[in-house]
């Protein structure tokens, strides 16, 4: 799977999990070098608080287009650190 924003691939990985319909990338596949902290915080009744990323390519930049859970609940477990992306950040095989 590929995570392409503006035609950039900022995540690749065979082994992403999906979960509520979203693909959840492990850490180690994304491009980090595109990635900028935000101080956007939310919070899922299941998951826990999810923290967020803006990426940047090519001179634009996609304002909280990435989160993740750093510290998720014991049933999100499996995807602590993963991170899933929307707003326009498309998702291929």
């Amino acid at each position: 799977m590929k995570a392409l924003w503006k035609d950039t691939v900022v995540a690749e990985s065979d082994d992403t999990v999906v979960v509520e319909n979203n693909h959840y990338f492990p850490p180690e596949t994304v491009n980090r070098d595109l990635f900028i902290d935000s101080d956007l915080e939310t919070y899922c009744p299941w998951k826990g608080k999810a923290n967020y990323y803006h990426l940047k390519t090519n001179g634009e930049k996609n304002e909280n287009a990435a989160w993740y859970y750093p510290d998720p609940s014991e049933e999100a477990a499996h995807i602590k650190d993963y991170v899933a992306f929307w707003r326009g950040v498309k998702i291929v095989e």
